[in-house]
């Protein structure tokens, strides 16, 4: 393919990777979210997107966070890398974030936080191709010079989070440095990204002790960055362990891509199983429904967490200093 690509990718900015099960990156969605769980915790999860369309997006996140009671915060880490476009545009972003929370009644809390980042975007030239390589029929070289192949930002992101033990509802920014990312040294900004995300647990079945074992989670997740958005909206019932979930992309009435042309993105399926409160595992796939269809190959996702005890954690103080019931399974 002639690359016009390349052109396009001085001229916009690069869309954020987005992952399906956003819940198992909470503290890449907010940095509001560090530390909303009594334990250390450490996360990964990898999304194949459109395995049918050849060399197209493959995203990985690790995120590591504990919570410290004593000051009522949170700590945690982030590494984020995205490969796209036959892998010729691939970034690396690394991330420290914090939060604090504190009560705003005796049923409510909130949790603002802050992330600070740092980026490394880079481009594979030999991977591409020009027109003139076509044109000259030499599809091994080019005379077209990049001014350079790798650039480097510096990026903020923040956000808060008001919830009980049954909703949350949080807002958060990212990219509020509009660092630029252009190669050829054009004054090219990246917007900045915003996310409005909320849910609702619905409890069914407890232990003596009170802990949930059956559960219904109703969310939703809206985002965008500057003419982009989507919401994500759906639902997933846990089972003594076993999740299952079920989950709509798009904005098919409110906005369309083009006349006739419905915002349909996805139908999402979330299988998922967590083992003795320590290690959650989760598996996604994303049903194409947009006018790419499933010649896509729609796209794939997994997730793993590990939570380990804090052994200074006291019971009583866990209770005392309930955790958000959203954003971990």
């Amino acid at each position: 393919m002639v690359l016009l690509l390349f052109g396009g990718l001085t001229a916009s900015f690069g869309q954020d990777p987005q992952f399906s099960q956003f819940y198992a990156a909470p503290i890449y969605l907010n940095p509001a979210f560090t530390g909303n769980t009594t334990q250390v915790r450490a996360a990964a999860i990898y999304r194949k997107q459109w395995p049918r369309i050849t060399k197209a997006f493959n995203s990985f996140g690790f995120f590591y966070d504990m919570n410290i009671q004593k000051i009522k915060s949170g700590i945690g880490f982030v590494v984020l890398t995205d490969k796209s476009g036959a892998s010729a545009l691939k970034f690396t972003n690394i991330g420290l974030s914090y939060a604090y929370k504190t009560g705003i009644s005796r049923k409510v809390s909130i949790s603002a936080g802050a992330r600070a980042s740092y980026t490394i975007r880079g481009i594979n030239k030999s991977e591409l191709r020009f027109y003139d390589q076509y044109v000259r029929d030499d599809p091994n070289s080019t005379i077209e010079d990049l001014p350079t192949n790798q650039i480097t930002y510096f990026d903020l992101a923040a956000g808060m989070i008001v919830f009980s033990r049954s909703f949350w509802v949080g807002l958060s920014f990212d990219h509020l440095t509009q660092p630029y990312q252009s190669f050829i040294k054009i004054a090219t900004v990246l917007p900045i990204k915003y996310s409005f995300h909320g849910g609702y647990k619905i409890p069914f079945e407890k232990t003596i002790k009170g802990d949930v074992t059956k559960s219904l989670t109703i969310a939703m997740n809206y985002k965008g960055q500057q003419d982009w958005d989507q919401l994500d909206l759906g639902l997933y019932l846990d089972y003594q362990g076993f999740l299952l979930g079920l989950w709509y992309r798009g904005i098919p009435v409110l906005k369309a891509y083009q006349a006739g042309y419905s915002n349909n993105d996805a139908i999402i399926f979330l299988v998922g199983y967590k083992l003795a409160d320590y290690i959650s595992i989760g598996y996604s796939f994303d049903l194409t429904i947009s006018k790419l269809s499933m010649a896509s190959g729609g796209s794939h996702e997994i997730s793993l967490i590990y939570e380990w005890a804090q052994p200074k954690y006291k019971r009583d103080n866990m209770k005392k200093d309930f955790m958000m019931p959203c954003m971990k399974f």
